[in-house]
Parts: C-alpha cells; sequence; structure tokens
C-alpha cells in the first residue's frame, strides 16, 4: 500500500492564457472543501518558480503567447504541463479568431490534457494525478 502512494506534494501554478474563465471556476471548485484536492498534496503556488505542474486554461492570445513562454521557461524541472478545458486542446469556440495564436501544445509542449467545456473538477484532479504519475515516472 505504502509503495503505491506519491513521493511528494505537488505545487500548481495556474495560467489563463485568455479563455472565458469556465475551467477557472471549475480549477478553484476542486480546491474547495466538497473535492478537497489539498488532501491529495495538490497545492495552488503563486510563483512559477515554485511549482512542479503548469496548469493552463484557454486558447493562447497574441498578448499571453510571449508570457506564458516566459513562464514555462520559469518553471524547474521537472515539470508537467496541463492543459485544462476544449479551448486549451484545441482553441474551442476561440477557433480562427484574429486575436489566437493556437492551442496550447503549438506554444509549449504539453504532458497531459483534460478534455471538456469546461472539465468536471473530478476529471481536473485525475489529470493532475496523471501529471503526478509523469512526474514520478520522469526522476
Amino acid at each position: 500500500m505504502i509503495k503505491n502512494a506519491f513521493k511528494r506534494a505537488l505545487w500548481v501554478y495556474h495560467i489563463n492564457t485568455g479563455g472565458c474563465n469556465g475551467c477557472d471556476i471549475e480549477i478553484i471548485a476542486a480546491l474547495t472543501p466538497r473535492y478537497d484536492a489539498e488532501r491529495f498534496g495538490i497545492k495552488l503556488v503563486g510563483s512559477p518558480r515554485h511549482a512542479d505542474v503548469l496548469l493552463v486554461t484557454g486558447p493562447v492570445t497574441a498578448k499571453m503567447e510571449d508570457k506564458l513562454k516566459r513562464v514555462y521557461e520559469q518553471t524547474p524541472d521537472p515539470k508537467v504541463v496541463i492543459a485544462v478545458g476544449n479551448c486549451g486542446a484545441s482553441t474551442g469556440v476561440f477557433h480562427n479568431s484574429y486575436s489566437i495564436r493556437g492551442p496550447i501544445d503549438k506554444i509549449i509542449p504539453v504532458d497531459v490534457y483534460v478534455p471538456g467545456c469546461p472539465p468536471r473538477p473530478e476529471a481536473i484532479i485525475h489529470g493532475i494525478a496523471k501529471a503526478w504519475e509523469k512526474l514520478e515516472g520522469k526522476k
């Protein structure tokens, strides 16, 4: 039983790259006492320099492209990127908009996708658990 436990807590940095904020609301819901993601060791942090995981929502807009690259570079290795929602994976309803540079994986590499518009808090927690498994394998 103990050998299946994770070795450490995961610190997550959340960045919205231009979506409708539906996914952001569900991320906050995953942290409330109803879902209580912190019981699994998942904690939101205020700086990418402290993060193990980047939780990215929304399609990448022209103004956020360089900021997303900078946040990715500031996150120490090993790191995992999670694209939350349909907009992050495929630009969703913002497809062919003049200000959209593309889905997240065109700008930075993505390790885990959490589909949905917006995805349920359980799906977000499951995506973070998948990222955890990838991080454990990278070490």
